[in-house]
């Protein structure tokens, strides 16, 4: 009811890349929503059907089902079984009909190239709209990312990341960037948690400088400049998932 088996359609590692089962698993099942075309509330088969269709144990699955959980792709409604999450974002499937796939490297790329769009969109609004509040709320973001790339804590340093790219859009004052900048992190989370197993490369130091630019162009109410450091640090970015995808595949 799901067609064509997984092995079937090209997922194979390259041969030497290490991933987990699960997370594998949790790629499949992506794919298989997608290729049925199963929609937000749609229920989906139970652990024990996937785990046959994808010939794994139930225990894989049921890893990779808390992963897709996680992320807000699956909901698991005890004593009712799985269903396809009611993912209500801008950018969520409910509107794109499953379209943004976390392991499709062209899905990837073209995220990239939206936000690049819409980031350098806000940071050039910013530069003229940010209050004084909302440019201490950009610098202390990008010190609190600059602190846990020092200390090595991931976590920190991912939640200064966020909150200094939601800071700079919230300083656009624009509310649908706002709304795209949250979004379109939160299918980039995607592509790191499944497709490419965690945190990125080694671009946390570059980031933080970008950061940096970023924030002293935006204070000196410079937009052009501001728009540039932004479109730095996402190419700078976007280059280093190039980096990770090829050290993965060639080793």
């Amino acid at each position: 009811m799901l067609g064509a088996p997984a092995q079937e359609r090209g997922s194979a590692q390259p041969e030497g890349a290490y991933r987990p089962g699960y997370e594998v698993v949790a790629e499949r099942i992506l794919h298989l929503i997608a290729e049925v075309g199963l929609r937000p509330g749609d229920r989906m088969p139970t652990e024990n059907e996937l785990a046959a269709r994808l010939g794994t144990s139930r225990t894989v699955v049921r890893e990779a089902i808390k992963i897709l959980s996680a992320i807000g792709r699956v909901r698991a409604q005890k004593g009712r079984g799985l269903y396809v999450a009611d993912d209500e974002g801008m950018l969520g499937s409910a509107r794109w009909g499953g379209f943004f796939l976390p392991t499709d490297l062209d899905h990837i790329y073209t995220l990239f190239e939206f936000r690049r769009v819409q980031e350098t969109a806000a940071s050039r609004l910013a530069a003229t709209r940010a209050t004084p509040p909302e440019l201490r709320a950009i610098e202390t973001a990008a010190e609190t990312c600059r602190q846990g790339h020092v200390t090595g804590e991931i976590a920190l340093f991912e939640r200064g990341d966020d909150d200094f790219h939601l800071g700079v859009a919230t300083a656009s004052h624009n509310p649908f960037l706002v709304a795209a900048v949250r979004e379109a992190r939160r299918l980039q989370r995607q592509s790191s948690t499944i497709g490419l197993h965690g945190t990125v490369g080694g671009h946390a130091e570059g980031a933080v400088a970008e950061h940096a630019a970023i924030y002293r162009a935006i204070r000196d109410g410079d937009p052009d400049a501001a728009a540039n450091a932004a479109a730095v640090h996402l190419d700078n970015t976007l280059a280093d998932y190039r980096r990770e995808i090829r050290r993965r595949v060639f080793g």
